[in-house]
Formats: structure tokens, C-alpha cells, sequence
């Protein structure tokens, strides 16, 4: 794609910890969903798809990502239905760009419910974690696509310049593709 630097396709699966590029491709995954918290979450319905903004609550020693949410909101019917769905963050601060493709499920667990309680969640459910409204949606990540441009506007600034003047293409880093096992 023109105009963003270096693309990596992430394969998730197993992860082979002897392979130091494949251990920083996936800590640039899990930086980039913590450091952003909220992406649009895809999900498929009758009449097409639907995207909606939502905090992430990763745990990247499982390889999960969840999101509390409300038991009564469509996306929980429409994840029952079709449980794949799409993740998109975007870091526009680093100028990445993270789509995640992954098989979603709805949960009702106290104990994970907790562990991805925040204090600003009881605006939406005052009755806490324990909130019988209160669900999580658990997304295992199976494949994932990053696009990792100049982190510097400045840079990219220069090269469009750049470009205009001399006809060339602007060098906004190396085109490549990783498979990386999870």
C-alpha cells in the first residue's frame, strides 16, 4: 500500500519462542492494542456488517483479548450467530495501522469479569463487576495485519515532497510480510 511504510501479516498461532523477530513482531501486536485501548470491533449481521468502538482489555500471556460489554446489546447476538469478526487499532501518534481478524465468543465469568474491571466501567453498570447486565466478550486473535509507517511527520512530510519534485515514489520504509506463530 502506498504511503505506509514497512506491512506485516501476523499468523497467530503458536508461538516458537526461538524466534527473536517473530517474539518482536508480536510485542509490537500487544504495544500497539495496549498502548491504543479502543478499536472498532466488526461483526457480521443479516444485512451486512456493523462496526462499533470498544475498549480493549488484552491479556497477552493467554493471547486473548476482552471487552466488557452489555449482555443486551446487539453485538452479542450477532457474535452467537457469526462469531468471527474484526479489530481495528489505530496508533495515528505512530502512524500504525492494526487489523485483527479473530473468533469471538460471549462470556459470563466473575473471575475474568473482574480481572478486566476498570473504575470508569461503572458509569455504564453501577452494580460493579457482579452487574447481572454485565458480560465479556473474549477474542482470540487468528491472523492480524500491521501497517508500520515513518513515526515521524516530518519525514513523511519531506518524502511526499520529495516525490512531487522527482516523480519517484516517496520511502516510507520496506514493504515486507512476516508469518508470525503465536
Amino acid at each position: 500500500m502506498p504511503g505506509i511504510g514497512a506491512s506485516w501479516i501476523l499468523e497467530l498461532g503458536h508461538y516458537m519462542a526461538s524466534d527473536m523477530s517473530n517474539k518482536d513482531n508480536i510485542g509490537r501486536f500487544w504495544d500497539i492494542i495496549e498502548r491504543v485501548g479502543v478499536c472498532m470491533l466488526t461483526t457480521q449481521f443479516a444485512r451486512g456488517l456493523r462496526a462499533r468502538p470498544l475498549e480493549a482489555r488484552p491479556d497477552c500471556d493467554a493471547g486473548l483479548i476482552f471487552f466488557v460489554t452489555d449482555i443486551h446489546s446487539a453485538k452479542e447476538d450477532e457474535i452467537e450467530a457469526t462469531p468471527d469478526v474484526g479489530l481495528v487499532f489505530i496508533d495515528s501518534n505512530d502512524n500504525a495501522y492494526l487489523s485483527i481478524t479473530g473468533r469471538a465468543c460471549v462470556m459470563r465469568d466473575a473471575e475474568k469479569t473482574k480481572a478486566a474491571w476498570r473504575k470508569t466501567d461503572e458509569v455504564w453498570w453501577p452494580g460493579g463487576p457482579n452487574d447481572p447486565d454485565v458480560c465479556l466478550l473474549r477474542i482470540e486473535p487468528l491472523t492480524a495485519e500491521l501497517w508500520d509507517g515513518p513515526a515521524s511527520s516530518v519525514v513523511t512530510a519531506y518524502e511526499f515532497a520529495k516525490a512531487r519534485l522527482t516523480g519517484e515514489e516517496p520511502k516510507l520504509g520496506e514493504n515486507r510480510k512476516v508469518t508470525v506463530k503465536m
